[in-house]
């Protein structure tokens, strides 16, 4: 009889606020429920606060719209951008927690060549916890990997990396390009999964 697989427990559930700026129903969360229910959401409503914005069942969530900001922002609330995603820096402003995780309403779950959920945010937090090499380039890509290292000549003083600030993530489909580059570009898609494991 074969043992069954345990789940890994999630990463800084109590450290780590999930911020979505939005102006729909939140729906696109049931494909997210195993990766993202054990954490805490902020959501900013953009466009007509009187909307109301549906939220499945069995989220940990707080979500501010328009007239909320403006109350708890007072003349200061134009400092908020709306009409567009940055209204998320609300969310970054309310949240106490150490990480931010940020996520558009309308990014799905990509899979792996086998057909496998891919667990953005677990990898993002992964990356979080592991220093960064920002001034060297190491040919193994992620010397901090089980089984990996750095290569030759890679400075021993910077081998203990620097504390990792942001990792950015991409998407599958429509490329993440800025403005004048999707005008350029409007029929550009990515369809190509890559996975780039230190090689040893």
């Amino acid at each position: 009889m074969a043992a069954s697989a345990v789940a890994p427990t999630p990463l800084l559930t109590d450290e780590l606020d999930i911020i979505i700026p939005t102006i729909r129903n939140l729906d696109f969360l049931e494909m997210w429920r195993p990766f993202f229910q054990p954490y805490h959401l902020i959501i900013v409503q953009d466009g007509d606060p009187t909307k109301k914005i549906n939220v499945p069942e069995g989220f940990d969530y707080e979500l501010y719209n328009r007239d909320d900001i403006n109350r708890i922002l007072g003349p200061k609330a134009s400092c908020i951008s709306f009409k567009d995603s940055a209204c998320r820096c609300f969310g970054y402003m309310v949240s106490k927690k150490k990480y931010i995780f940020t996520i558009d309403d309308d990014c799905f779950v990509a899979k792996d060549p086998s057909g496998k959920d891919i667990n953005a945010l677990e990898q993002h937090i992964k990356n979080l916890l592991c220093p960064a090499t920002p001034f060297f380039f190491n040919t193994l890509y992620d010397p901090y990997r089980e089984g990996a290292d750095f290569v030759r000549g890679y400075p021993f003083s910077l081998r203990e990396g620097a504390p990792t600030a942001v990792s950015h993530g991409l998407w599958l489909n429509i490329p993440d390009y800025d403005a004048p580059t999707q005008l350029v570009k409007p029929r550009e898609r990515n369809s190509r999964y890559v996975y780039l494991p230190p090689t040893i």
